[in-house]
């Protein structure tokens, strides 16, 4: 039995009501991004990434568009130590883009941070420590004092350092396990650390307020935001930044939810990766902006390659249900959504939409370098007519009639069924052509001759069970002609109440499709299709096709 009495709320609302942030529906411009693959994505990974990974992919994350880049912790190990110094020494850092380094707010490693950043031209120093109660209590067995004092003197080193070394530098603080500690005392801390930078127009300061552990719901963490962002000291000379964890599966709505209260930054990782259950997953949340027409400042145009490129280096997989991302997330198997998905795709050819509006597709595929006929419409036991029908009519220019397509969903539905397996459209192709093109058993005609006698006069020459005939009858056109002699040769009875055609190719020696459907006198209807480039012996063809189909078997 799963005791819950064992847990309690670890978290703090502000002192008071700071809800403002709720007003807002949607974020209205993207952050500054900051990528933190390389550092929290990296030794989240059970093989951390070779020195040539690494460098594959900083070279991806400037590609996507990333200006900033956490690229290590490099007094942590030699590994980190050598990848910055590759990165500097090999001249591989764009000129618009700026590396970021962690640090703890010790002195001995901020010292070997410094070192390590010799030569670049640009860089975010990102020093940390902890100030929650449970890492207070538990870990550093500190008092609040103590604990700011080891986030000013961190401070006040990196401010030393900085203005010792030739470069370019920016700082950054983050009260680690933010979402942990008491507003009013996560204030005094970074107030504190800002007094000692004294962050100005021309060099700004980063206010890092991460998710380390997620103890809350969104709403909570985006008030806390909210109550730093209106009483943080020097507000116009700092960027607030967000840097949540998923431990509650929240970390898409915390940042969004921080965004409207008030943020400007945040770091993440493609996908997610990183500790536990992971950082936030910055392509969702570029994507989700770009879904609300908002320029995200990322680019995702190519998407398969960004993920193939991301599994390379990391030898993660992204799921198949990953947003926006994930081989499945804009396939429909459902015969309704299909259906919608059809109709939608149409509506928007016919009426030249130029608004994305299309049911069940929060973005058009296409702008992810997403194919609809291989990712969208997927073919199934659960699917129906209209994805049957619009696979049709997109890979092969087959226009069937909207009760066909009803009897071909059922097809390939069976079809699916006995396989236990999903139809690519080649094999729904084949089973159309199998089941409705074309058939010439039990009965065939193997000649057709017309005279405009009495309308049309039809000689059609038959064929079953090894027995010849030729049988006359008149009609009002050839097709009606032929149905009459069929009908008197083999004592046939049925209604024609389908005939449809249209051509296959636009060019002068088209072939044309005829699609033919018959209903009995138990009111069945049976349907049959021919390509001929004769539309007449297309029709003849599609009849005969629909007559056999009727014949029990």
């Amino acid at each position: 039995m799963m005791d819950y009495t064992k847990y309690k709320r670890q978290y703090f609302m502000p002192p008071y009501p700071c809800m403002k942030w709720a007003e807002k529906d949607y974020v209205e411009k993207a952050p500054a991004w900051c990528s933190v693959d390389l550092r929290d994505g990296n030794q989240a990974l059970v093989v951390p990434m070779t020195l040539e990974q690494k460098v594959g992919f900083f070279k991806l994350l400037c590609q996507v568009g990333f200006k900033e880049i956490e690229v290590g912790f490099p007094a942590a190990s030699e590994t980190e130590y050598v990848f910055l110094r590759t990165l500097i020494e090999q001249d591989l850092i764009p000129e618009d883009v700026t590396i970021q380094v962690l640090t703890q707010a010790r002195e001995h490693i901020i010292r070997k941070t410094f070192e390590a950043l010799k030569g670049a031209r640009k860089a975010v120093v990102h020093v940390y420590n902890s100030t929650s109660v449970s890492q207070r209590e538990q870990v550093f067995h500190k008092s609040k004092e103590e604990i700011l004092k080891i986030a000013v003197d961190g401070a006040a080193l990196l401010k030393k350092l900085a203005d010792e070394t030739e470069g370019n530098f920016l700082f950054e603080y983050s009260p680690e396990s933010f979402t942990g500690t008491e507003p009013e005392y996560a204030l005094e801390v970074c107030n504190a650390v800002l007094d000692v930078w004294k962050p100005t127009p021309e060099k700004k300061a980063i206010i890092n307020l991460p998710v380390t552990v997620q103890h809350s719901m969104p709403h909570v963490y985006a008030s806390q935001i909210e109550y730093m962002c209106e009483n943080m000291k020097y507000r116009e000379n700092v960027v607030v930044s967000l840097h949540p964890h998923n431990d509650r599966g929240c970390g898409v709505a915390d940042t969004e939810m921080g965004l409207l209260a008030g943020a400007q930054r945040v770091e993440g990782t493609l996908f997610g990766n990183g500790e536990r259950t992971g950082n936030v997953d910055v392509v969702t949340l570029a994507m989700n902006m770009y879904s609300q027409g908002v320029d995200p400042g990322l680019d995702f145009s190519d998407m398969p390659s960004v993920c193939e490129a991301y599994e390379k280096f990391t030898g993660m997989k992204v799921d198949e249900r990953s947003p926006y991302a994930g081989a499945l997330v804009f396939a429909a198997f459902s015969g309704s959504h299909q259906d919608a998905i059809a109709k939608g795709m149409h509506y928007r050819e016919d009426n030249n939409c130029a608004q994305w509006t299309v049911p069940y597709l929060p973005i058009d595929p296409r702008d992810v370098n997403r194919n609809y006929d291989a990712d969208v419409i997927r073919i199934n036991s659960q699917s129906g007519k209209g994805g049957v029908g619009y696979i049709l009519e997109q890979n092969f220019g087959l226009n069937l009639p909207p009760k066909m397509r009803e009897a071909m969903g059922y097809a390939a539905k069976d079809e699916s069924d006995h396989k236990n397996k999903e139809l690519l459209p080649e094999e729904i192709f084949e089973l159309f052509k199998r089941k409705f093109e074309s058939i010439t058993s039990p009965y065939n005609i193997t000649e057709v001759h017309f005279k405009q006698v009495d309308g049309i006069t039809a000689e059609v020459h038959t064929e079953y069970q090894g027995k010849q005939e030729v049988t006359y009858a008149t009609g009002n056109g050839r097709l009606n002609a032929v149905s009459n002699a069929l009908k008197k040769c083999f004592g046939l009875t049925y209604n024609l109440v389908t005939y449809q055609e249209h051509a296959l190719e636009q060019s002068s020696s088209s072939r044309a499709i005829a699609y033919v459907g018959i209903q009995k006198p138990d009111g069945k209807l049976y349907w049959g299709a021919a390509v001929d480039p004769d539309i007449i012996r297309a029709s003849i063809d599609a009849l005969l096709t629909a007559i056999n189909n009727s014949v029990e078997r």
